[in-house]
């Protein structure tokens, strides 16, 4: 067979293997080391000298020396001491009793509570899980239909991949070489549009159907003054510090890894604030943040190696050779990478699918003119359809395990189904109006800079430089 016939059996293999269930990590190192051997295999030398070994020692290197990467712990450590806290509930209540003169004004209040605690945790798991111990059986309680229920704490567990300060958003800037404050700043107005979109639907089916949404009987003594306290007890430290993170980020006044530190310190002393700074909160916090941690760096060390053989073997040439013999459009090879990362995001968690798998497309990208940074905000939008779409939407899983009884699968499924729908037309809005993406970054760092690319000279990507349609 020739090199580029056993790539992609390489990719092949790989793609059973996932499914047999092995560990994803280090599957992509054993095959990127075996492969790689035989690639790199030369008679003069000893096997221990094989130039893979050296290959594998440099991308771990490079992962571990990775500045980008600083800020992932941080994050993970913010959101896990922050989870520890015990303030969702205090969240979650004071957001009803601010928001009880609106339309559906529980599951508003469960939206915001989900998208602010996603925002602040990026952890969709941990987010849905919570709010539905806490915000489902008091929606359920106070007669709320189970669909919309269960649809509003799914979909908006989910924000939080999305909305900055994004792990998913710093993980596929340390991918495709992007500056993670631009990218920050490209998902602002879709993140927000996002979750517009889906207050606006939850209040208009609150005006057309109030018996979806029965108004609440156990917030309605609560004068103005004692709300505003609530509000600014729960709400405000919360916002006020995910606000300075994303703030001193977007404005140049840090850096987003001296900007975790200082949201890791702010959860830390909201813990205290909240009289919930324990230190077995803390040895759980630091345990959590090093696990998360090493598997992003696994996954990193696995997938540059596998990456850098199936390349070296000549399946990235197999690959884009496929791509341009189909003749596509730029709007047309958008709409099928995101086909194919829509599918990828029924058996695999989106760190897997940004670390392994779009690394295949950034070399594309030149070819059709698109913008990295447009790509990976379609990207976090198109995986919000991943968490909510069966057979494997995730969320719905999530919050099934802590349902109360009676509530089945298929109901949270149905619930799911209207905000997927939201999320398309917001992937829609982003492919026919791209400006909703690069006005931001634009008008803050004046980045609207073409270079004409060369494509006698594929080779070199340069993501910053490629503008979208």
């Amino acid at each position: 067979m020739s090199d580029p016939v056993i790539a992609l059996v390489m990719l092949g293999l790989f793609i059973i293997f996932i499914f047999l269930g092995f560990p994803i990590a280090f599957t992509l190192m054993a095959m990127g080391l075996s492969f790689g051997a035989y690639a790199y295999f030369d008679y003069s030398t000893a096997f221990w000298d094989n130039r893979i070994f050296y290959l594998f020692t440099q991308n771990t290197f490079s992962v571990m020396n990775n500045d980008v990467l600083i800020s992932v712990p941080l994050f993970l450590f913010m959101g896990y001491i922050i989870e520890r806290a015990n303030i969702l509930d205090k969240l979650f209540f004071s957001l009803q009793v601010g928001l009880r003169f609106l339309p559906g004004s529980m599951a508003v209040a469960a939206l915001v509570t989900c998208a602010l605690f996603a925002t602040a945790t990026g952890i969709v798991g941990a987010v849905v899980t919570l709010m539905g111990l806490i915000a489902l059986p008091a929606m359920l309680k106070a007669g709320y239909d189970q669909k919309l229920s269960s649809g509003v704490i799914a979909a908006g567990g989910t924000l939080g991949i999305l909305i900055p300060p994004s792990i998913l958003l710093i993980v596929y800037a340390a991918t495709a070489s992007v500056s993670v404050v631009k990218l920050y700043a490209a998902a602002l107005i879709p993140g927000f549009m996002l979750a517009g979109f889906y207050v606006i639907y939850v209040v208009a089916r609150a005006v057309i159907t109030p018996s979806l949404c029965p108004k609440p009987k156990d917030v309605v003594d609560f004068g103005i003054f004692k709300s505003l306290l609530l509000v600014c007890q729960a709400f405000v430290p919360l916002a006020a510090l995910i606000l300075a993170v994303l703030g001193s980020i977007l404005f140049g006044l840090a850096t987003p890894s001296e900007a975790a530190a200082m949201g890791a310190l702010g959860g830390i002393i909201l813990a205290v604030v909240y009289k919930a700074f324990t230190w077995e909160r803390l040895r759980e916090s630091v345990y959590l943040t090093a696990r998360t941690s090493a598997m992003v760096c696994f996954l990193f060390v696995g997938a540059a190696t596998f990456s850098s053989v199936f390349s070296y073997l000549g399946g990235e040439h197999v690959v884009r050779d496929l791509m341009l013999g189909l003749d596509l459009s730029p709007v047309q090879f958008l709409i099928l990478a995101q086909i194919i990362i829509f599918i990828l995001g029924w058996p695999l968690e989106w760190s897997e699918i940004i670390i392994i798998f779009v690394p295949i497309f950034l070399p594309l990208l030149p070819y059709f003119g698109v913008d990295p940074i447009l790509f990976g905000i379609l990207i976090a939008i198109n995986l919000q359809t991943s968490f909510l779409t069966p057979p494997m939407a995730m969320s719905a899983y999530y919050l099934k395990g802590v349902a109360p009884k009676g509530l089945e699968l298929w109901t949270i499924f149905k619930g799911c189904f209207p905000f997927v729908g939201m999320v398309l037309l917001t992937l829609t809005i982003t492919y026919v109006y791209p400006s909703v993406v690069t006005y931001l970054p634009d008008v803050l760092f004046n980045q609207a800079v073409e270079i004409p690319f060369d494509p006698n000279d594929p080779s070199v990507v340069n993501p910053n430089i490629f503008k979208s349609m």
